[in-house]
């Protein structure tokens, strides 16, 4: 017996250990396992994703594409519903943990009741890819009502139809009833804006901007806003400073004896040449000489230009927001003024107007297609106010397709990451994400998808343009109902002779301008 125990426990030991080395094996494995499953999922996170399918969006001149798309039920092919949710939807996307299970509201009564209620005019002939963003971000924002002049694209059915069938939104279109109704306008005869009629290119595009923004203010005061802000829709209102991403809480905190605030721009500084969807892309930022101190500004100009006839490529003077008040008129594209005395402004310290400036590559050869002016240093300055402007413009015009990409990369796109670093370092180029984020959590919500389904899912029998715009209960206008009187043009004679000796002090309208160069650093010390 001492014998067998003498045999048995070596083979004890024995199994003993092999059984522990087993055990020590299998939680390597699972360790090794459960870390590489983790460190798989952080580099999906991290990577965003697929890329944005809002760049896949159908071309206007397909409107049977459009319709199959947006039209889709369930139980249809993927050609159809599954298309319409790859577009606007959920799809391909990544997830954002802060806006996750948000609720985005914007039925009637869905806005602040105790903050003001702010407006936002603007002339656009954008798509829905980009004016359905521009509208919905805008409304996380506080701004209610969207009074939108459109034409080209932005009035096509395709687009159009989507546009009225959102709350607060107002579409007016290009038509030969609104420029007789604007021909009529006090404007003509007046002095301020004077400079920039007859004019082509984009002095034509400032003088109606500034027409529609005077028809605005009308139909501000009659929907009881209190503010009123004219953007471009490439560009979004950055709300830095307050505690709940809010333009009601910024407007809410102004004194009350201010008449206007002036939000200064920040410039898209864009890093690859393949953008498609800037709001969603972008995330780099040229910040504006009035969020900086004049010697970071000035000692950092010629890195920050890049060569470029300035240190932004287009304009440096931001956007504003006028109180509606008695008398209140547009003073071009970035300001507001009013017939009877002289504003008080004040400017934001640290919210800001995002511009997404020649963010595509096709930014070059739109404008080029929509400017009849000849590519020569001289006739350009008939059709651009911005030096950079009309670089472009001869560019687009003159140069190969190769060309082109090699000026858009030397002159738009960032690629010298020392150069990046550097200016990020010193704050005068920053990163802004939450418009990304947000924009990213609305098309997670679906709300840009239904607002698409829901358009195009009610009676589509054809009526005609005058029966849709006295009908339409979105708000679809043109000028009926504006009355000559609310315009000024027939005011007594008194009360012009008045006006127009207020008028004559000096006050013209403000153009898009440059910011300060290495010229005006004098100015400055």
């Amino acid at each position: 017996m001492a014998g067998l125990h003498a045999t048995l426990r070596p083979a004890s030991s024995s199994s003993s250990v092999s059984s522990t080395s087993s055990h020590s094996r299998l939680l390597l494995f699972l360790s090794v396992l459960l870390i590489s499953l983790a460190t798989f999922a952080f580099i999906i996170q991290w990577r965003g994703g697929l890329p944005d399918p809002i760049t896949r969006w159908p071309h206007e001149n397909d409107p049977l594409g459009f319709l199959a798309m947006d039209l889709a039920g369930p139980g249809r092919s993927s050609s159809s519903s599954d298309a319409c949710a790859d577009v606007l939807g959920q799809r391909g996307v990544a997830s954002f943990t802060y806006y996750r299970n948000w609720n985005f509201s914007f039925g009637p009564g869905s806005g602040s009741k105790k903050g003001p209620k702010i407006c936002i005019t603007t002339s656009t002939s954008a798509g829905l890819e980009q004016t359905l963003p521009w509208i919905y971000y805008h409304k996380v924002l506080g701004i209610t009502n969207f009074f939108m002049f459109v034409e080209r694209k932005a009035a096509s059915k395709n687009v159009s139809k989507v546009l009225e069938s959102i709350p607060g939104v107002k579409v007016i279109y290009r038509t030969r009833e609104l420029e007789e109704e604007q021909a009529k306008s006090r404007i003509w005869n007046e002095s301020w804006l004077a400079n920039f009629f007859y004019k082509p290119c984009n002095y034509e595009l400032f003088v109606k901007q500034t027409l529609n923004m005077e028809m605005a203010i009308v139909m501000a005061r009659e929907a009881g806003m209190d503010w009123i802000i004219h953007l471009d829709t490439d560009e979004l209102i950055y709300p830095a400073g307050t505690s709940h991403y809010s333009v009601q809480q910024l407007l809410s905190e102004v004194p009350e004896d201010v008449d206007m605030v002036v939000f200064p721009n920040y410039e898209s500084s864009i890093e690859r040449d393949d953008i498609k969807e800037p709001f969603s892309e972008v995330s780099m930022f040229k910040k504006n000489f009035d969020h900086l101190n004049k010697e970071t500004y000035f000692g950092s100009y010629k890195a920050a230009t890049r060569g470029n006839p300035n240190y932004f490529m287009t304009y440096g003077n931001g956007k504003s927001a006028a109180r509606i008040e008695e008398n209140l008129r547009p003073n071009g594209a970035h300001r507001w003024h009013n017939y009877m005395k002289e504003p008080k402004e004040i400017k934001f310290e640290e919210a800001a107007v995002l511009h997404y400036t020649y963010s595509k590559f096709s930014d070059l050869t739109s404008r080029r297609d929509r400017c009849g002016c000849k590519p020569t240093q001289e006739d350009v300055k008939r059709c651009f106010m911005l030096d950079f402007d009309r670089n472009a413009f001869i560019i687009a015009s003159t140069a190969s397709e190769a060309e082109m990409h090699q000026w858009y990369h030397e002159r738009v796109i960032w690629t010298d990451t020392a150069l990046k670093q550097k200016l990020l370092k010193l704050g005068i180029l920053t990163r802004i994400y939450a418009p990304m984020v947000i924009i990213q959590g609305l098309r997670e919500s679906g709300i840009f998808t239904n607002v698409i389904v829901s358009a195009w899912s009610e009676d589509t029998k054809e009526k005609s343009l005058s029966s849709t715009k006295s009908n339409n209960s979105s708000g679809n206008i043109g000028t009926k109902g504006i009355s000559s009187r609310k315009f000024g043009y027939k005011e007594s004679q008194a009360t012009i002779r008045k006006v127009l000796n207020f008028a004559g002090n000096g006050s013209y309208a403000i153009p898009p301008q440059s910011p300060p160069s290495m010229d005006d650093m004098h100015l400055h010390t």
